[in-house]
Formats: C-alpha cells, sequence, structure tokens
C-alpha cells in the first residue's frame, strides 16, 4: 500500500543531498529503506522527487573508501638465480588475520612459456592483477606473431600498475617476485605495493627478506646445481617455517629454465622438534600464560 509522508529537509539549500529521515503519519521516523521515496515497493522516478530528496542511485555522503589492510594474505616468497635458470618457492597458506583459513593456495603462476610470478600480501589484490596478466597473454595470443612478452617486460609492466595503484592512494597490497629466463639469459625482480622495483640475483619478500636472506647471502651460487639449489631452498623455506606463525609445511616449487616454467606439486620438508629449548618452552618465560 501507498504510504504518506513528508520529508525532513535541511536548510543547506535546495539541491543538497543529505542522508533523509522520513516523518510518517504516525510521527515514527524510519530510514530511507524503509520508507522509500513514493511507496513501500519501489522508488518513484527520480526527476518526481523533491529537490532535498536523497534518491536512489546517488553517491552516499560518505568519501569514497579505501583497503587500509589486507584481510587474507600469503606470507614469503622465496626465489634466486641457479645455473639452470630461476627456482622460486612459496607456501600454499592463505590466512585470515593469524587464521590459518585457506591451505590449498599456490601463490606462483605462469605468466607466459617464459615468465612465473610469485606474490605475498593480499590474495584478492594478487587474483586482480593475474587478471591483468591475462589479458596481456591474450592479447599476444590473440596477435598470432610470435611475440610474447620478456620476463623484463612483465617486470617493467607490474611496476608501471603498482605505482599507478599507489600514486591513486589505493595500493595493490601485494610484493610481486617476476622470474623468467629467456634466449639462455635469467631474469629475477621484485616489485612492492609503492611501485618500489629492483632486480636481484636472489629475492625474499615478507618474512622471508628477514629469515631466509642471511642463509641465502651465505650459500648463494649463479652457478649452482639444480640439486644444490634444491637444498639451500628447502633450507631456507624450514628456517620460515620454524619462525613465521603464518606459514605451513606445504610448499609449492618452481623453476623456470630455457625448456619453459615448471610448478611442482605441494610437498613438505622434513622438521625436528627435539631440540632442548621446545621440550619446556615456558622455562625463561615471563608472565603468567
Amino acid at each position: 500500500p501507498e504510504v504518506a509522508f513528508e520529508s525532513v529537509c535541511d536548510a543547506r539549500g535546495p539541491n543538497a543531498r543529505r542522508a533523509m529521515a522520513y516523518r510518517l503519519p504516525s510521527g515514527v521516523t524510519a530510514p530511507p529503506e524503509v520508507a522509500m521515496w513514493g511507496s513501500y515497493a519501489g522508488v518513484a522516478p527520480r526527476e518526481s522527487a523533491p529537490p532535498c530528496v536523497a534518491t536512489v542511485g546517488e553517491p552516499a555522503d560518505t568519501p569514497r573508501q579505501r583497503t587500509k589492510n589486507p584481510y587474507v594474505t600469503g606470507t614469503s616468497v622465496i626465489a634466486f638465480t641457479y645455473a639452470g635458470g630461476v627456482m622460486m618457492a612459496a607456501d600454499t597458506l592463505a590466512a585470515y588475520g593469524s587464521t590459518l583459513r585457506y591451505k590449498d593456495v599456490t601463490r606462483i603462476a605462469k605468466v607466459n612459456e617464459h615468465t612465473a610470478l610469485g606474490f605475498s600480501g593480499e590474495v584478492s589484490d594478487a587474483t586482480q592483477i593475474l587478471k591483468y596478466l591475462d589479458e596481456l597473454s591474450t592479447s599476444d595470443f590473440c596477435d598470432d606473431d610470435g611475440a610474447t612478452l620478456d620476463p623484463s617486460e612483465v617486470h617493467s609492466y607490474l611496476t608501471r600498475v603498482m605505482y599507478n595503484r599507489r600514486s591513486k592512494l589505493d595500493p595493490l597490497w601485494n610484493s610481486l617476485v617476476v622470474a623468467g629466463r629467456r634466449n639462455g639469459e635469467s631474469f629475477l625482480g621484485c616489485v612492492n605495493l609503492l611501485g618500489l622495483a629492483y632486480e636481484e640475483d636472489l629475492i625474499a619478500t615478507g618474512f622471508g627478506n628477514h629469515l631466509a636472506m642471511p642463509l641465502l647471502r651465505a650459500e648463494h651460487s649463479k652457478d649452482m646445481s639444480y640439486e644444490a639449489a634444491k637444498q639451500l631452498m628447502e633450507r631456507a623455506l624450514l628456517v620460515c617455517y620454524y619462525r613465521d606463525k603464518n606459514s605451513i609445511n606445504k610448499f609449492v616449487l618452481s623453476t623456470v629454465t630455457d625448456e619453459g616454467v615448471s610448478i611442482g606439486e605441494p610437498f613438505s620438508v622434513k622438521t625436528s622438534w627435539d631440540l632442548e629449548a621446545y621440550k619446556n618452552p615456558q622455562q625463561h618465560a615471563t608472565g603468567t600464560w
């Protein structure tokens, strides 16, 4: 049934928008979603509404919001070069705050035959970035001219994307690792949410930048074999798993070689919890808990 009411306007002018309240015949004030302009059943055409009524479809009075904190996130990505190409690894956890919520998320993706991408940070933002890259790969395929993006070109493109979003004060909350190999040359670069980019022979994001980098700097060599590189990677992953609470013992290993991009099946590293300090972890702790 139609409801008769009169709107409550303030004195800011006939064209000002505002959050409206409505005065029903009974004297009860109802919000706009209950007492809508015209009837309970729908909304009258915009032009029929008086100037002081904020009709459906107009922007809200509140300012546009930005993502201030990431919600579902991934932790470290570790990557380095070796004699045959580039090796990269990350665990499969997407944590909701401190909750180990999603345990089967592959945070390494194939961009094209020469390039792989690993990411830390907000999973939904990384999904959007992968969508951008998929559009580029689709465009290359449709051109059908045999040309594809080099790893360095993918890295440069992502630098522009991240810096553009940062400049709009709406960053994509990720650290990206671009690994590639083409024409016998390896490429490894990183881009963060500010658009800060660099190239290096060994890269770690998240806590791995603090926990794994000392080990990598001490033992990494550009001409190390695949077997030696895999052993070093497993040691670095083990260090991160021991000390990062937002990590799980389930990892994905990827290599980029002259043959292309390979992303392996999930695996676990061998752990040992029989250290003396683990037997009574509260022995030297302060506080009651």
